[in-house]
């Protein structure tokens, strides 16, 4: 698929919505080259690098790590907008100190030139009403396929466990077979990754999801895109990105 290189004209701050196996990920990666001027900003990546790096909100995560809890949608929240304050794309206004970031009336101000790709989060509607104090999304995708082709990328789906990256045999292939691209290192196949328990989670996202979609459908923001293929959605993706952005 072409990788030409578009720019956007207006702020591009997305989320995208799919099934688990739907293929986010590949999209992201599409759309963060198609677009420089987007970032993909990972709640997972942000989660782990904080707990690596033991800074105070990794230190936070980690104990409702080790308690066998969630980690709370306010220390998400915070996560995510330390993230967007290391970017220089969020600041305190002068009448708000930096400590309420999160606060209602948000007391802060958003570059209005930040184009990014929210992946992770949020999961719910009530992370979603949350965010939206903080972040003013204004592009929701929900990626659609259907739940039997994809079960059937399963067994074809292999990742590079410490970075996560994930490959398919089929249609997104490592570029040595059984090796990650950037490391080298060896791919490997989920234990979890069962018919039955991808049946499960398949069902649990389709339950767990409506709320989420109904928020962002009331707000205007929300678009369904459907495809067999990540190569069948992109150019979908691509369009609707260029009618409202480009």
């Amino acid at each position: 698929m072409t990788r030409a290189v578009r720019q956007l004209r207006k702020a591009a701050r997305i989320i995208l919505v799919g099934a688990p196996g739907v293929g986010k990920g590949t999209q992201t990666g599409r759309l963060t080259s198609r677009y420089p001027q987007l970032a993909s900003i990972s709640s997972g990546d942000l989660l782990r690098d904080n707990v690596r790096s033991k800074t105070p909100l990794g230190l936070q995560a980690q104990s409702a790590i080790l308690a066998g809890t969630l980690v709370p949608d306010s220390l998400m929240l915070d996560l995510i907008s330390s993230e967007l304050h290391t970017r220089g794309w969020l600041s305190a206004l002068p009448s708000s100190p930096a400590s309420n970031i999160t606060s209602p009336q948000n007391g802060v101000s958003l570059n209005p030139d930040a184009s990014f790709i929210l992946d992770g989060f949020p999961r719910t509607a009530t992370q979603a009403f949350n965010l939206d104090r903080l972040i003013p999304i204004n592009l929701v995708v929900h990626l659609l396929t259907p739940p039997a082709v994809i079960i059937k990328r399963i067994a074809s789906r292999w990742v590079h466990a410490p970075s996560g990256r994930v490959y398919n045999t089929e249609f997104n292939p490592p570029k040595v077979p059984g090796r990650d691209d950037i490391t080298g290192e060896p791919l490997t196949q989920r234990e979890d990754d069962s018919i039955s328990t991808w049946k499960q989670r398949l069902k649990k996202f389709d339950e767990t999801s409506r709320s989420l979609l109904d928020h962002y459908e009331q707000r205007g923001c929300l678009l369904r895109i459907e495809g067999n293929s990540s190569d069948e959605i992109s150019p979908k993706l691509f369009a609707e990105i260029e009618r409202r952005f480009a």
